[in-house]
């Protein structure tokens, strides 16, 4: 595993510091606990995994029974972190996340508790992330000709672009994408490379009507100067990144 280049300078460095540091080749549990804040709307407990799995019934038609997704353009959410599941349920409720599916997810997350939001999150939390292939098709022009389209976002992801203040993805998303429980970063392994694609667009944009969008500041930052091949890049090399434990093979892990 090729070390994270630090960059002076940039916003993201403290957490990402402490992100690397709980980083390793195996996912970190996304069930520790870490001493965070309540919700906003009241003080929420540790989420209940089994009482989530029936909270969560209502996710199966989009996001499968797992949070492996069964619909197009629904996101994977199986092994993301609870916190972060319990965060962007918040938003949908509040009217904040107003992008993307927002419109199907407000209604749906209008019906739950703060409880209720660490309970599905827990549950999700605990199912494993499953994954795509990524397109490993050559670069046919342009600055990254003959590259397979992939290894521009592997670049990326492991090492940023110093020349343009761009931190490594994996400085806090984990070497293996597995997110952080403790800042509620997402697990990215496995995610569809169009959901993907269309978060980092809407990060490039720079558009928020986040009441507190300092993650959203963040993502905007690093994602102003990426291009679209970039971007599609990154996508597909996240859809292909797998989760494994020591001793796996490539066979055992494949879904």
């Amino acid at each position: 595993m090729r070390p994270v280049h630090a960059f002076a300078g940039i916003a993201c460095l403290a957490l990402a510091a402490a992100a690397y540091a709980q980083s390793t080749a195996v996912a970190v549990p996304d069930n520790a606990p870490v001493q965070v804040a309540p919700l906003q709307e009241k003080p929420a407990s540790w989420g209940d995994a089994q009482a989530g799995q029936s909270k969560a019934g209502v996710c199966a038609a989009c996001h499968g029974l797992d949070g492996n997704a069964m619909q197009q353009n629904a996101p994977r959410i199986a092994g993301m972190p609870e916190r972060y599941i319990a965060e962007q349920l918040h938003l949908f409720k509040s009217g904040q996340r107003t992008n993307g599916l927002a419109a199907i997810m407000a209604p749906f997350a209008g019906m739950l508790s703060a409880q209720d939001m660490r309970d599905v999150g827990a549950w999700f939390s605990k199912q494993a992330a499953g994954a795509g292939v990524a397109d490993d098709t050559l670069i046919a022009t342009g600055p990254n000709k003959d590259m397979k389209f992939y290894q521009v976002g592997e670049t990326l992801f492991r090492n940023g672009d110093a020349s343009r203040g761009i931190p490594a993805c994996m400085a806090c998303h984990g070497p293996s994408g597995a997110g952080n429980p403790g800042p509620a970063y997402p697990a990215l392994h496995g995610q569809d490379s169009v959901y993907v694609a269309r978060r980092l667009e809407e990060y490039r944009a720079g558009a928020t009507t986040y009441t507190s969008p300092a993650h959203f500041k963040l993502m905007a930052t690093v994602s102003k100067s990426l291009s679209d091949e970039e971007i599609k890049s990154l996508a597909s090399y996240v859809q292909g990144l797998h989760t494994r434990e020591p001793g796996t093979t490539k066979e055992s892990i494949a879904r």
